[in-house]
């Protein structure tokens, strides 16, 4: 098995690892995995290279990461690997001449986090769109088997049913002069871009929406309310709650996110989207931090509620409900199996223990 010296995120990669996938599909192939260093995909680097030294697969992974510094972070534990190749280069600019060939592409790059969104929003929508043009046109030029694009739940907009269940078809508006939508339009595009290159050049593409995925290796400032809780339970401090805590969402362990991108990698049909979440694990973020506290009862933590300031570090999302349809992706065999309970004591006692 791999080398990581936190035992909760072995434990979840050899879970991964030992699901009914059809591994052999990658046997003598490169994988490309853009965003390497990043939360999602860096699980699925480990996931990749786990499988190859269990079932002997001779797989070649390339990571594109954007700095030097980022590579000692998530991945540093796997920088001796041989059949690990890291290279430092910024989606925003063509990839490099003589970039190595690949069978199958993985294009995670982006920065998800809203706080983000404020401060560097032309950096989050050009890795998701003229990034993804780069990358379309290089698996055109190596000929590569399958080109998957981790989209997000974001694209769906602002649902006009709040109790409807949103099916990957289902699509709410938009409004693109608003500051926060360079994240959700960008996927937008770079979801019709994949449909294109798919139509009119018979490359094989599928699309993965998660939504609210969390699990170890969360950056504990990313900005997100339940990161924030997190964060609260690794310094003893009590949970806030900035406003009533009323959204309702639906959180999915990393995990169990990992096989369904995997699951859809390998079988997802060609030209289709599927949504990647817990519906199961929907409950309103004041619950939410009302549940982090019963699993930590020896901190004796408490639920406060903090007024928002009227200048926030980031930019709230203003949808109070969206509830996905995982139907789609069950047909293919995926279905998520960690309940918040342990998702969340699997997140945080692998920052304390």
């Amino acid at each position: 098995m791999i080398q990581e010296k936190n035992h909760i995120i072995l434990q979840d990669i050899k879970s991964i690892v030992t699901q009914k996938l059809s591994w052999k599909k990658f046997i003598n192939k490169t994988i490309l995995i853009t965003g390497g260093n990043g939360f999602l995909p860096s699980y699925i680097v480990k996931s990749l290279l786990a499988a190859n030294e269990l079932y002997k697969l001779n797989i070649k992974i390339i990571c594109i990461i954007r700095s030097s510094k980022s590579k000692k972070n998530r991945l540093r534990s796997l920088l001796n690997i041989k059949n690990l190749k890291l290279i430092h280069h910024n989606l925003q600019s063509p990839l490099p001449k003589k970039f190595p060939k690949s069978d199958f592409i993985i294009h995670s790059a982006s920065q998800a986090s809203p706080k983000y969104f404020k401060v560097d929003p032309v950096g989050t929508l050009i890795p998701n769109s003229i990034g993804t043009y780069y990358l379309l046109e290089y698996a055109i030029k190596c000929k590569a088997e399958k080109f998957l694009f981790v989209s997000s739940g974001e694209v769906y907009g602002y649902p006009l049913n709040y109790n409807k269940v949103v099916k990957e078809n289902d699509y709410g508006f938009l409004d693109p002069t608003i500051l926060r939508s360079c994240y959700a339009e960008s996927k937008r595009m770079g979801e019709t871009m994949c449909i294109s290159y798919s139509k009119q050049f018979k490359l094989k593409t599928s699309i993965v929406r998660p939504f609210h995925t969390y699990g170890p290796g969360l950056m504990l400032d990313d900005g997100r309310v339940f990161a924030d809780f997190i964060a609260n339970v690794v310094e003893k401090k009590d949970l806030l709650i900035k406003g009533l805590g009323s959204e309702k969402r639906c959180f999915c362990y990393i995990s169990d996110a990992t096989i369904g991108f995997l699951r859809v990698l390998i079988n997802g049909d060609d030209g289709e989207a599927y949504n990647i979440a817990n519906p199961d694990c929907e409950i309103s973020i004041k619950k939410l931090a009302e549940l982090i506290c019963k699993i930590y009862p020896k901190y004796n933590l408490k639920v406060k509620n903090k007024i928002l300031a009227s200048k926030l570090s980031y930019l709230k999302s203003p949808i109070t409900r969206i509830l996905p349809s995982i139907e789609k992706v069950k047909k293919k065999g995926w279905k998520p199996k960690i309940s918040l309970e342990e998702g969340f004591k699997r997140t945080i006692d692998s920052f304390i223990v």
